[in-house]
């Protein structure tokens, strides 16, 4: 006979708690999952809700307002990369302009 699983219920408070400890003592969070009595995976899922609800990026990834910068600093870039080549095409000109 085969026994259906029980899902543990954390409250609130248990699982911001857990998500502090990750946070704050910088413990990798399968080793805070072990001290605690959990599953990593439902710790990590605790621990990417959270730096999402704080706008913090995934593992690697962007987040919202670092997106945004990205894209400003692109634009501005592309835009200082336009003003050297018109800058040198000028230094040109008026070098030859100089040398006639």
């Amino acid at each position: 006979m085969v026994m259906a699983e029980t899902r543990r219920r954390f409250d609130r408070e248990f699982r911001e708690g857990a998500v502090r400890i990750v946070r704050e003592t910088g413990k990798p969070i399968a080793q805070v999952a072990r001290d605690l009595g959990i599953n990593n995976g439902t710790l990590a899922n605790w621990v990417a809700q959270e730096r999402r609800a704080r706008g913090e990026a995934a593992a690697g990834g962007l987040g919202e307002d670092e997106r945004a910068e990205l894209a400003r600093l692109r634009k501005e870039n592309a835009e200082l990369a336009m003003e050297r080549d018109v800058l040198k095409r000028s230094v040109v000109l008026w070098v030859k302009e100089a040398t006639k």
